[in-house]
């Protein structure tokens, strides 16, 4: 596997994040890279982790909502899943968490914050290759994608 860079930066003070959590965070972006065959190039990532406010503010920025969201995904390239010629080394965009947000649906959905913010992690890179969720159809690939990329690091519903 070639080297993923990931510029990380913890922008809130909502919940202290553990190392032990950015290890893991790292180790889904590279799972998720290898579900894409992209294991052989030099990738980079920017990973930032916001409370609800400024979430919600880059929201209204760059998707004109006028509200809280959990994760925000801006990928270089439209559709890295479909290139032909992909570049080497790659940026592949940013992904922006809510710690706030991520908190709330660990408790929602009764699991850890830790596999609330790697569901959200899979889940945000999965869009920076080109997925989305417009279809009941795209919806039901990426959240097979997700669980796969999941499963394969052992984090279940009750991590």
């Amino acid at each position: 596997m070639e080297m993923v860079h990931i510029n990380f930066q913890d922008r809130q003070d909502r919940k202290s994040v553990p190392e032990s959590l950015v290890a893991k965070l790292t180790e889904v972006i590279e799972m998720a890279l290898e579900y894409e065959n992209l294991e052989d190039y030099e990738c980079e990532v920017d990973l930032t982790l916001v409370d609800d406010a400024e979430i919600h503010q880059l929201n209204l920025e760059h998707r004109r909502i006028d509200k809280v969201t959990d994760v925000l995904s801006f990928p270089q390239y439209d559709a890295i899943k479909d290139m032909e010629d992909l570049p080497d080394p790659m940026y592949l965009g940013d992904i922006v968490i809510s710690v706030e947000r991520a908190l709330a649906q660990a408790n929602d959905y009764k699991h850890s914050f830790e596999r609330e913010m790697c569901f959200l992690t899979a889940h945000s890179m999965l869009h920076l290759f080109g997925y989305d969720h417009e279809t009941d159809e795209d919806q039901k690939q990426m959240r097979a994608l997700e669980e796969s990329i999941l499963e394969e690091l052992g984090i279940t519903r009750e991590v």
